[in-house]
């Protein structure tokens, strides 16, 4: 699907920028909680270090004049009311009138009361102007007169008030911050997934060569587009492998289907009796069984590569499986003028299926026996050389973590250059066309190891040729 509009828009829109945001918004919050528990404290800290403070001054001051003597007390009052600004006082006589300091009034919120607190008081003819906020403390005299002792504290006010605005413009640049590194980070996830979409958009119409970018700095893009890309290799081997499989039927499959409309018609013709009838029909049967196992060929690698016989694996004992196919074997290969041994098997068990390896062992092993001959033995025929007989030998070796199963002959064998695309669907080699097969053998083999997660090699035996087929154990 995609996103249409601007592409602001389509940055904003997108999960990566909605989690930033998501992420800043719940940072700020806790952060504020933190900020305004924070100032707090400190107020409540600023209020209780000042009021201590004017309890001490207040004992101070009810000591050195003989703890409230009206005369001492006021002459101490007048006194330092004149040295600061930020210390305040006010001092009333028992019938309420002013006597000394340097407040206008008595704050109405520590008049009745006796415990400090917070007021807002004005400078008498004091050198500030405008309304200000105070600390003071209530003292109440024997005499029924009243003490308040107070500071200024405007200052540590100004302070808190430059914490909260340090704070907010703390906020506005973690805010602005992360929203414009998601709003970048967003802006970049959305080009690479542009560039993805694409890619894909390009393979959907038809280029299966097409693959997704990958950057090389190995992050989850990268990982799914190696991945992706690996899918599509293999989509692409399939696809190319299903275009040969098509063109090799209406080629290998036209000429045997032709022959066999052609046998059926010429014994309809020529068949006189009914002996005669049934050798054509016998033919003409011959001739539809090597169709079918073509077709059956066929049939098992497309399951195969499916991957459709997991549940089907269990441990298989694979000196076991070589065994039996080499007596199975044995007497074809004493009938083609060739001996058929086993020369070395380890005790190797392996998770498989017992059916499709035991396939494998025996395709290999016809395959040797039939093209594995000595090129004698095929001059026969125009009588220029006698045949020689020949080997096949079959081993099972432990190899660094790997089966490895290796059915070699002294044959011919198969150039190098030859020996890879040998192993596709319905490739027959020159040498090899005036002998039967379906040219899918090798095809099997090649997919019953994928299936185990091994490979088949076809290496050089000098002479001859060995056919490796490697498990991971």
């Amino acid at each position: 699907m995609k996103v249409t509009g601007s592409p602001s828009r389509a940055t904003f829109a997108t999960t990566v920028f909605g989690l930033s945001a998501l992420a800043v918004a719940s940072f700020l919050v806790v952060t504020a909680a933190l900020f305004a528990l924070a100032i707090w404290q400190v107020n409540r800290v600023f209020v209780a270090d000042i009021l201590d403070a004017l309890s001490a001054e207040a004992e101070a001051l009810l000591a050195s004049s003989d703890y409230g003597e009206p005369d001492a007390l006021r002459e101490a009052i007048k006194r330092l009311s004149k040295k600061s600004d930020t210390r305040l006082y006010y001092l009333s006589d028992p019938s309420g009138s002013k006597s000394a300091g340097n407040l206008a009034s008595i704050p109405p919120k520590l008049a009745a009361g006796t415990s400090g607190g917070l007021f807002k008081y004005r400078y008498q003819n004091g050198p500030v102007s405008g309304e200000r906020t105070a600390a003071g403390l209530p003292v109440h005299l024997k005499n029924g007169g009243l003490l308040v002792v107070a500071r200024d504290i405007e200052v540590q006010r100004a302070l808190i008030w430059w914490m909260r605005l340090l704070a907010f413009a703390a906020f506005a640049v973690i805010a602005l911050g992360g929203l414009g590194l998601g709003f970048l980070a967003s802006r970049s996830v959305l080009s690479r997934v542009d560039r993805l979409t694409s890619a894909t958009r390009t393979i959907m119409d038809g280029d299966l060569s097409g693959r997704l970018p990958v950057q090389g700095s190995g992050d989850e893009f990268d990982r799914l587009s190696q991945s992706v890309n690996e899918m599509l290799t293999r989509i692409e081997h399939l696809m190319h492998g299903l275009k040969e499989v098509s063109d090799n039927i209406a080629h290998d499959l036209k000429t045997p289907l032709n022959r066999l409309r052609q046998r059926a018609e010429s014994t309809l013709r020529t068949a006189k009796t009914q002996k005669d009838l049934a050798a054509g029909l016998g033919q003409t049967i011959e001739a539809a069984d090597e169709i079918i196992k073509t077709f059956n060929a066929l049939l098992l690698i497309a399951r195969l590569e499916a991957g459709a016989i997991e549940k089907t694996k269990s441990p298989v004992p694979l000196a076991r499986v070589l065994s039996d196919a080499a007596e199975l074997y044995e007497p074809v290969a004493e009938e083609a003028g060739l001996s058929l041994s086993v020369a070395e098997t380890a005790d190797v068990t392996l998770r498989a299926n017992r059916q499709l390896i035991g396939q494998a062992v025996i395709n290999l092993i016809d395959n040797a026996i039939k093209y594995g001959r000595n090129t004698s033995a095929n001059s026969t025929k125009s009588g220029l050389e006698t045949p020689k007989s020949g080997e096949v030998t079959i081993r099972l070796q432990r190899r660094e973590g790997c089966a490895e199963i290796t059915v070699a002959d002294d044959g011919p064998g198969i150039s190098s250059a030859d020996r890879v695309r040998a192993m596709e669907r319905f490739v027959r080699l020159d040498k090899s066309r005036s002998l039967p097969g379906t040219g899918l053998g090798l095809s099997l083999v090649a997919a019953v190891a994928r299936l185990h997660g091994g490979e088949l090699r076809l290496e050089d035996n000098h002479p001859g040729l060995k056919a490796v087929l490697s498990f991971p154990l």
